[in-house]
């Protein structure tokens, strides 16, 4: 088998990146590649445990400083656990976030030094990235109503809009600089449209 490719979907809240993960695992599926869908923060026993914590709502707050040191700490634990294992053994991974929310979340959003990012993004993945990053847009307003909507909301669905604008802000602009690997999808219209753009975005991609 030839080797697994590594595919990550970012995004705003609402951008419906985990119904889109089935979606990609099922068109590569049928065309005979093994998939492993997986997730950030989280992916692996230790990473999940780190999950739990980085959601949690803290009476003290969590900080950007903490929060990027979490982040990262489980990415290092999903990369070593899980990701890079099924890449070898010729698996694709399809990844919900991975390092470029980082740069939206706690770079643009909290206001984080990029250069604090990029330092711990170089300790933890030195020269490995996606092959393909998959940024589903949508604008904050419609994200959060939809992320709310479903009832499940965490501390980041309960951030302000000018937050999310930023975050979104960010995606776009990493999006424009960061060349072929990126793929931005246009999140907003109804699903069955939004998966005709990716199932075109996959077939001239992969």
């Amino acid at each position: 088998m030839s080797a697994g490719r590594f595919i990550t979907l970012e995004g705003g809240e609402g951008a419906g990146k985990s119904t889109h993960a089935a979606f990609i695992r099922d068109w590569l599926q049928a065309r005979g590649r093994e998939v492993l869908l997986t997730r950030e923060p989280g992916g692996s026993p230790l990473a999940e445990e780190i999950r739990r914590v980085v959601l949690q709502g803290w009476a003290e707050g969590v900080g950007a400083e903490s929060e990027v040191l979490l982040m990262f700490a489980a990415r290092a634990a999903h990369l070593r656990a899980t990701v890079l294992p099924a890449l070898a053994a010729g698996r694709d991974v399809v990844c919900d976030r991975f390092v470029d929310s980082s740069y939206a979340y706690q770079g643009a959003g909290k206001g984080l030094d990029e250069r604090h990012i990029a330092a711990l993004e170089s300790l933890v993945l030195g020269d490995f990235r996606p092959q393909l990053t998959l940024v589903f847009d949508l604008p904050p307003e419609q994200g959060l109503a939809r992320a709310r909507g479903r009832g499940e909301v965490n501390r980041f669905e309960d951030e302000s809009l000018a937050y999310m604008a930023r975050v979104r802000e960010c995606f776009l602009r990493r999006a424009a600089a960061g060349g072929a690997r990126y793929q931005v999808i246009d999140a907003a219209p109804p699903l069955e449209q939004v998966r005709e753009s990716l199932r075109l975005a996959l077939e001239s991609r992969l």
